[in-house]
């Protein structure tokens, strides 16, 4: 074997790719505030990554893709986006203590393919090393009474569906939600194939 190469893994690679710097000061590159000109409920995400073995993972990163509060994507195709600033999109780090946040509006229902309502929900892209691919997850909202008829959640075990749920609670008057990833092991959170 020659050694790991960028096509293996995202290795030794991950970080330098994103921080040429090394020291994971993620505002460098990216911004997790994604509330622009916004309208809607601002709120706060806040959790940890960890590993199988409950370890913080401290060098990942999660991209986030939502719909804005009236459930709408930022896509050319949708002429009806009311806020023209607002693009859906972020990227946050994680700490030493594997810890990340990000700013945004709680989204709105948003229609499936065939129709049927989504519960409000925010998608996310986690990136770490020693992963070769990213992996997919959604978090949903604790306190949304459309979680029951998601048609997404449906397909989640019963027993699984608790990975994907942030819980709401109040922080110097702020709606905070927190939602941890848990790459593998027990409580692993339930990705998606995409």
């Amino acid at each position: 074997m020659a050694g790991i190469t960028p096509s293996q893994t995202v290795g030794p690679f991950f970080a330098f790719g994103l921080d040429p710097k090394g020291d994971y000061n993620w505002a460098q590159t990216f911004s997790n505030d994604l509330t622009a000109d916004a309208a809607g409920e601002r709120i706060r995400v806040e959790g940890r990554v960890l590993d199988g073995d409950g370890k913080p993972v401290n060098d990942s990163m999660i991209e986030i893709w939502q719909a804005d509060a009236a459930g709408r994507y930022a896509h050319p195709a949708d002429t009806r986006r009311p806020n023209a600033k607002f693009t859906g999109f972020g990227r946050t780090g994680t700490d030493a203590q594997g810890a990340f946040s990000f700013t945004t509006i709680k989204p709105g229902s948003v229609p499936s393919p065939d129709g049927k309502m989504q519960a409000p929900h925010i998608l996310l892209a986690v990136f770490a090393r020693g992963m070769p691919r990213q992996s997919y997850t959604r978090i949903y909202f604790a306190d949304e009474a459309g979680n029951a008829g998601d048609p997404v959640l449906a397909l989640v075990p019963a027993d699984r569906r608790s990975t994907l749920i942030a819980k709401r609670k109040a922080k110097n008057g702020q709606p905070v939600y927190i939602f941890d990833i848990r790459l593998q092991g027990q409580g692993e959170t339930v990705f998606f194939e995409i």
